[in-house]
Order: structure tokens, then sequence, then C-alpha cells
């Protein structure tokens, strides 16, 4: 059965108030990387992507970052961008759903291998069952829930939602 947790309106305002808040901890940049893992999480980075864009001048980059979720510590992490064009800026990683933070902490491991000004996390939905010491700074929702239910991101246009199963 599926229980709706955000409906498109909702999501819609996390993500403005989630650009707002990467907004105010980077006023002073002149450019800042918008880091989207690969899927859904690529899908919100866009849109906040969006949002940054009209509300500061500085130069707004995306990076899409693949990794094998399911075995992230036997596959390499990869970026759209290379090193040199994120080095000694502000990155922000994006990703749907921080649960076990497995996926978070590999795309944080990657980064960190470079000199970065700062490195951040968002996520829409924060799930509380982590294995990792990882935390989303910028966060859309924070839920407590059993590790039998599953949370679903649907970024579909205007048909955007979060639903619990």
């Amino acid at each position: 059965m599926e229980n709706t947790i955000l409906s498109h309106k909702q999501i819609q305002h996390k993500i403005k108030r989630i650009s707002y808040q990467i907004y105010e901890a980077n006023v002073e940049e002149k450019e800042i990387i918008i880091a989207g893992i690969d899927g859904v999480g690529l899908k919100l980075a866009k849109k906040i992507q969006s949002v940054l864009r009209k509300i500061t001048d500085a130069e707004i980059v995306l990076c899409k970052v693949n990794m094998d979720k399911k075995n992230p510590l036997n596959s390499e992490v990869k970026t759209s961008i290379s090193v040199s064009n994120y080095e000694n800026k502000s990155i922000v990683l994006v990703d749907d759903v921080l649960n076990s933070g497995t996926t978070l902490i590999y795309g944080v491991h990657h980064f960190l291998k470079t000199p970065l000004k700062q490195l951040k996390t968002a996520v829409l939905v924060n799930r509380n069952h982590k294995k990792y010491p990882v935390k989303a700074d910028y966060k859309g929702i924070s839920l407590s829930t059993s590790l039998q239910e599953h949370v679903h991101v649907v970024l579909e246009g205007s048909n955007d939602r979060v639903f619990l199963d």
C-alpha cells in the first residue's frame, strides 16, 4: 500500500528551502558544485541547481556521480567533471534518501581525496538507519521508519512524490 509522505507541492517547497540553505552557506562563493548521485539523486540535484540559478549569480555546476550503489566498495566512483574542476571548490553531494549511509559515505570518500573548500551533503529524506557516520547537512524531511519499510522518491515533472511501502 502506498502511503504518501510528501506531495509534489511539499517537495517543491523542500527543494526551495534546501537551495536557500545552500546559498546562505555559500554566499561568498563564485562557483558551487552540485554533485548528484546518479538516479533520483541526480534528478534532485538538477532541481536544486535550477532554484540556485534563480537566487544567486554564482556559477552552479552540475556534476553527475556514478557508482555501484549495491557494491560501492568494489566499484570506482566516477564524476562527470574532472578533479581539477572541483578542486578547492565548495561541493554539495546530493542523494534522494539517506538510509544506511552507504552511498553517501562512499561519495564523500571520493571527494575527500581532493583538496576542497567545503563539502556538504543534501538529501530529500533522512531515514535514521545509518551504518556509517555520515549526516545530511541539508534535508527535506527526517523519518523514523522500520527497517522493513521502503521510502520511494519519484521525481517526474508535475507528479513528484515521496511515499512509503
